[in-house]
Parts: C-alpha cells; structure tokens; sequence
C-alpha cells in the first residue's frame, strides 16, 4: 500500500496566527478616527462632516484598507513566513502596508510611479521598506507581479482586492463607523456619502453598508482629471484606458479597476484638478492645518451633492472624508513653482470657491467645468 506523506504545515500555521494576533493587538491599541464638522454658512440646514483619516498611525484613510488586505492574504494563507510582500501604490498605501509589513517581521517593496511625492517614499523607508519607481504607471501592475514572482514573494493587488478584503458588514470598517458617531447630531443618518476613488474599495464598502442597513443614503464617487472611473460609469466599458497618470495623488487611475463597483454608486463628480488643489488650500485654511489634494477633491463633489440638496430644499447631513495631511505634499502642491509647472496655480478658482462657500452657490466657473452623473443629474 502506497502512502503519501503531505509535509506538516503546522509551524506555518503557527506563524500566520501569531501575525494576525499582532495585527489585532495593534488595532486595539488605536482609536478610532474624529468626525469633525465644517459649519458652511451659505448652506443652512444642511451640515458637512469630515472624517479625519489622517488620524491613524500611518497617517491616511489607507491605513484601514492596508490592515484589511494584511488580514485577507494571512487569512489565505497567501503570505510566508519570511516572504516579500509586493504592492503596486502611489504612496499611501504603501506607506500603511510597509507599517503592517514590519509589524509582523516581513520585508515590504512598494512598486510607485516615478513621481511619487519624496515625503511618501521617505515615509515607506521609514517603516522599513523599499521602493521601485517606474515611470510608466500601466506598468505598475506587471512589475509588482514580476518582482513578487522573482523574490519568490506575494503581491497584495490592492487594486484588485480591496473592495473584497474589507468587511463592509462591521468590523468598525468606516462606513459603520460613521454612522454610530452621527448618532446624536442634527442629521444622524447622512443624505449622502462622499469618496474619492482609487481602487474603489472604500466606495464600495460605503455602497454595501447603507444597502445592507437600509438606510436612504447616498453615495457618491469623486473622480480626477485625468482617470476613467467617471466614464466607465457611464459606459460601463471595462477595458477603458489612458496613457498618463491622475495628478491628483492617490486618487484616479489610468484603467478600470476590478474593486470599482459602479451598481453600488448613486452619483460621479468628475472634478477638475485645479478645483481639487484649490479646495485643498481654502479647506487647509478654514482647518487650521493643511491636507492633501484628494480632500480637496472630496469637498468638491460634496458640494455638489450639498447644491442640490440646496436646490431641492432638501435638509440633512453630507459626510466625507479628509483622507491625509498636507505634510507629505510639500515639494508640490504646496509649493507654487511645482503648481505653475503644472498647470494647477488655482488663485482665481480658490477666489471663487470663498465666494461659493459663503454663498451657498455653484460658481460658474466650476459648474461649466465639472461632470456630474447619476442622481446628481437634472
């Protein structure tokens, strides 16, 4: 009688537990994100928060999706013990995953676009990991791959898992919690929900969450520039494509990602970049510190939720997110020589976005400029 002898995996078992354990005992010793509200005078009865995901250890709304794709792989029994973990990132979640990365004793190489901001990438080699820079950001996706494959590592595609990897039924994922911590203002349950997507995950997860509880909240997806997330809502034509990358980091991508899921999204605002940085910059002010460009980009699109609730003569609550601080952008878009070479000097429209936040009305300058789509339609 022949018999196969399949090797023990038990000391691997062993080291995956002992990961996730330190996974969990690093959330419990965090708290959870403030809610913070924007009084807007030229909007009565309609109030907007900001979700200040800047608070986490790491720094940006990432640090949620980076310890949720952690938990997936180690729970897949994808990640070794010793093994090189691979993501393909513009620098946020790379900078969260070098975080989990060296809290469970792995090595971590984040594959980035060649002009990925100097304070991510010293920020990644702060939490022990390294870079990759390609200039050809279609080239993100089959360098990760091949630089997994040749350090006999694993590659976490948080472009392709992040909308499955969250749990967006609980686990504190960030839907759940901005509906318990809206639980006693004016408003409690939002009239709208308001991201920016990059993968898509974290729009996803908001979807699902107000389907799964029922609510009448709406979510909408802010998309830059130069990305085909907007398009592809409205063509539902998955293999769209462009050649150069958003300039609104972080957010935007060149191609359809698999975690972008149009079905849960009521509303798009494709907002236009200099709007994003000019938003950016009048949001810095009225908060007292800076945040990144993609806040700015989620301001915009809720006020485009927020004047058409104004239009309706609807009253309720419009939560969105403040996805990292301004410290990692210095170099440029807080630096007007780099806003010049770009195309994205935004005095006039920051001028107007004063004017509009005190008015309670859309510029006309932004409202001929902007693409809206969905129930922000008519």
């Amino acid at each position: 009688m022949n018999t196969t002898v399949v090797p023990s995996r038990s000391a691997d078992r062993s080291w995956v537990l002992g990961a996730i354990r330190r996974i969990d005992a690093d959330f419990q010793r965090s708290s959870d994100t403030h809610l913070i509200p924007l009084p807007l005078p030229g909007f009565p009865g309609i109030d907007l928060y900001l979700k200040d995901e800047s608070s986490h250890p790491t720094g940006s709304l990432k640090h949620r999706l980076a310890r949720s794709l952690f938990l997936y792989a180690l729970c897949n029994g994808w990640l070794r013990e010793g093994g090189t973990v691979v993501e393909a990132s513009s620098g946020s979640t790379a900078i969260s995953e070098a975080y989990f990365a060296r809290l469970i004793g792995l090595p971590f190489l984040a594959v980035m676009p060649a002009a990925t901001s100097p304070e991510k990438i010293a920020a990644i080699e702060f939490q022990g990991g390294r870079c990759h820079l390609v200039d050809d950001p279609m080239g993100l996706y089959s360098e990760s791959q091949r630089l997994a494959d040749e350090l006999g590592g694993h590659y976490l595609d948080q472009f392709t898992f992040a909308e499955r990897a969250t749990d967006w039924r609980s686990n504190n994922n960030i839907a759940e919690s901005i509906f318990l911590q809206m639980r006693l203002e004016r408003h409690p349950v939002p009239s709208w929900l308001v991201s920016s997507a990059g993968t898509g995950g974290t729009v996803a997860t908001l979807g699902r969450y107000v389907r799964y509880c029922a609510t009448p909240t709406r979510v909408c997806a802010a998309d830059a520039e130069r990305s085909v997330f907007f398009d592809y809502y409205l063509s539902r034509v998955p293999d769209l494509c462009r050649r150069d990358a958003s300039r609104i980091e972080g957010i935007g991508r060149p191609r359809v990602e698999a975690s972008f899921l149009p079905d849960v999204i009521d509303a798009m605002v494709k907002v236009p970049d200099v709007w994003s940085v000019a938003a950016m910059y009048e949001l810095s002010a009225r908060l007292g510190r800076s945040v990144g460009p993609s806040t700015g980009t989620n301001l915009i699109a809720a006020l485009a939720c927020m004047a058409r609730m104004r239009t309706r003569g609807e009253e309720g609550s419009v939560v969105t997110l403040l996805c990292d601080s301004g410290q990692r952008y210095g170099h440029s878009y807080y630096c007007d020589d780099w806003l010049a070479r770009s195309g994205l000097s935004c005095r006039r429209e920051r001028a107007a976005l004063t004017s509009m936040l005190a008015a309670g009305e859309v510029a006309n300058e932004l409202a001929t400029t902007w693409q809206l789509a969905g129930e922000l339609m008519g």
